[in-house]
């Protein structure tokens, strides 16, 4: 079996797949995880993700229930501390059209029997001083968590490895291979095959550019370019969010801000007018963070597509072809799941989960 794509999503399917002991190969272009598994923030909020009820706002609960297990496993196989903290996060309403936005949304998270608290504005400043003055209220998600990003990248490339997958890096693939009408795997750059008897395509926003698909894959880049301020001894203890910008607090003492969305922008780079809008939304939540020195700055391309849902599952013609990618703000959070329910689709077991509501069949039939 092949996997197309080292980032964590990829990489948590090829786990998954040596752990039941498939022989997988996962192939990927640059260095594993140093895409959009490097550029993310780690920050695991699915009630802040989800738009309202259904089996999105299910999947991500799913996926984030997994973690503190996912955490001890990683530790366990790999003795890499991934960072998993459970301190929640807080939302917060600066503006009137933030406050109507937020008593929408805590109406249909409470009709859900969602734990999701509203506050004050003064209890919002008891859980953290730091808040701007102009917080009129806020709501209070305490299941949500954080993750270290980067080594959680780092722990799944070994754990796969130690499963007995092949992670090779530098190795792109420049089509898939067909033989006969059927999907024999994939060919590299210089035109090496590599047969499979099953191809995961997991290469994030580059999954459709791939030659040789089916059908079209409407997975594009979102870029997002990220801040990262020292703020030693850390002031937050809660993840911190408006709708222009969150705040992730790290235990090494950076407060990492972000992010932009720029959709279709395939260039990775930090721009004057991307860092000012990530800094001026930090110091909105927190004007005192404009005196702080600024640690670091990047950006990433995460993989979006029409309706910001994921893509999953095998290809309804091809079923040697298996999608996992377009994980868009979410591939953190997801990529344990997906790796198990994906993983398990490839074995011709039951994923444990319904994933059509995130099927490639919902863009429409290949051409014909």
């Amino acid at each position: 079996m092949v996997v197309v794509g080292a980032g964590v999503v990829g990489l948590a399917v090829a786990r998954h797949l040596a752990l039941r002991g498939a022989r997988v190969r996962v192939l990927e272009r640059g260095e594993p995880g140093a895409e959009a598994s490097w550029a993310a923030a780690g920050w695991l909020a699915p009630l802040v993700e989800a738009d309202g009820p259904g089996p999105f706002l299910e999947l991500l609960l799913r996926g984030r229930a997994m973690y503190p297990a996912f955490a001890a496993a990683m530790r366990e196989e790999t003795g890499i501390d991934i960072g998993y903290a459970d301190a929640g996060t807080l939302s917060l309403a600066l503006t009137g059209a933030d406050a109507e936005a937020m008593e929408r949304r805590h109406a249909w998270q409470s009709a859900a029997g969602l734990p999701a608290e509203r506050l004050t504005a003064e209890e919002a400043r008891a859980l953290e001083p730091g808040i701007a003055p102009e917080v009129r209220r806020a709501l209070l998600f305490p299941g949500d968590h954080q993750v270290d990003n980067r080594e959680m990248a780092r722990a799944l490339c070994a754990a796969a490895r130690r499963a007995g997958a092949e992670v090779r890096a530098g190795t792109a693939v420049e089509r898939l291979a067909w033989s006969g009408g059927r999907l024999a795997g994939v060919e590299l750059a210089g035109g090496e095959r590599v047969h499979a008897d099953a191809v995961v395509l997991a290469a994030g926003c580059w999954a459709g550019r791939l030659p040789g698909l089916p059908r079209p894959l409407p997975v594009l880049p979102v870029h997002g370019q990220i801040a990262a301020v020292s703020v030693v001894p850390q002031r937050f203890r809660h993840c911190v969010d408006t709708p222009r910008c969150y705040l992730v607090p790290r235990a090494d003492g950076r407060l990492i801000a972000g992010a932009t969305v720029e959709r279709g922008v395939w260039r990775k780079a930090v721009t004057p007018a991307g860092l000012c809008s990530v800094l001026a939304g930090a110091a909105e939540i927190a004007p005192w963070i404009g005196g702080l020195p600024l640690a670091a700055s990047w950006s990433g391309l995460r993989p979006g597509t029409p309706d910001d849902l994921p893509v999953l599952g095998p290809d309804p013609d091809v079923p040697e072809l298996f999608y996992a990618t377009g994980h868009f703000r979410n591939g953190i959070l997801l990529a344990p799941l997906t790796g198990e329910v994906v993983g398990e689709m490839v074995l011709g077991g039951n994923p444990g989960a319904d994933l059509r509501p995130f099927g490639i069949a919902r863009f429409g039939d290949a051409p014909g």
